[in-house]
C-alpha cells in the first residue's frame, strides 16, 4: 500500500493566501466607501433598459416632462425636492401611487411602460433604514 505524500505549505501557498487577504480588504474598502461623496442628487430615467434622461434636481425649477415606452405615457413632475409621476395611462397605476421620491436609492418603476426613474448621488442619511419590507 502506498503512503500518502506529506503535504507541507510552501512559499507559493503563502503568496496565494496573502493575495486572497489583499483582495478581500480591497473589496471591503470599495463597498464601505461607496456613497460618501456622491455629488448632487440626480434623477436618471431609463426607458426599455436604455438611459434616456439625466438631470440634477437642484438645477430644476419645477415643471413636467413626458416619457413614453411600450405604448404607455407618463407625465413626471420635477421639483428640487423630488420626482413624482403625476399621471400615467398604464393599467396598474403603481408608478402614480409610489408618490414623491426624494432620497438616493429610491425609484419609481412602471412595469407596463418599462420606465424606471431612480435617484442617484446626494448625501446618504445615516439614520435612514437600509431596507423597508412590506
Amino acid at each position: 500500500m502506498k503512503s500518502s505524500p506529506e503535504l507541507r505549505p510552501c512559499l507559493w501557498d503563502g503568496l496565494v493566501a496573502l493575495l486572497v487577504v489583499v483582495l478581500a480588504a480591497a473589496c471591503a474598502l470599495a463597498v464601505w466607501n461607496r456613497g460618501n461623496d456622491a455629488g448632487e442628487l440626480t434623477a436618471v430615467v431609463t426607458v426599455g433598459g436604455e438611459e434616456t434622461d439625466r438631470f440634477v434636481l437642484s438645477g430644476t425649477s419645477g415643471g413636467d416632462r413626458t416619457y413614453s415606452g411600450n405604448g404607455y405615457t407618463l407625465r413626471v413632475s420635477l421639483s428640487p425636492e423630488g420626482v413624482r409621476v403625476e399621471e400615467a395611462d398604464c393599467p396598474t397605476q403603481d408608478c402614480v401611487h409610489t408618490g414623491t421620491i426624494t432620497r438616493t436609492g429610491q425609484s419609481i418603476v412602471c412595469l407596463p411602460a418599462r420606465i424606471i426613474i431612480r435617484l442617484e448621488g446626494g448625501t446618504v442619511d445615516k439614520d435612514a433604514p437600509d431596507v423597508v419590507i412590506g
